[in-house]
């Protein structure tokens, strides 16, 4: 799985306390710029769902997109 280092930045600086949070949960197993992806994702799948997207939801989102990617990854090495 090839990753950029440049510097990760969420779109929408409300959730940047989420990707520190799962950025520290999950090193070691995916870099930041993942992370920030997800949050984004997640952000954007909440906000198409339910019309809104807060902090609490979209980190259980994306933290459950992260533990996905995990298991994935691991089960093709």
């Amino acid at each position: 799985m090839t990753e950029t280092t440049s510097a990760p930045m969420t779109t929408d600086q409300r959730f940047a306390s989420v990707v520190d949070l799962l950025a520290a949960e999950f090193s070691g197993v995916h870099h930041e710029s993942t992370v920030t992806r997800c949050v984004d994702a997640a952000r954007h799948g909440a906000e198409e769902v339910t019309g809104r997207a807060t902090p609490d939801l979209v980190e259980r989102i994306a933290r459950q997109h992260l533990q996905v990617l995990a298991l994935a990854f691991a089960e093709r090495h």
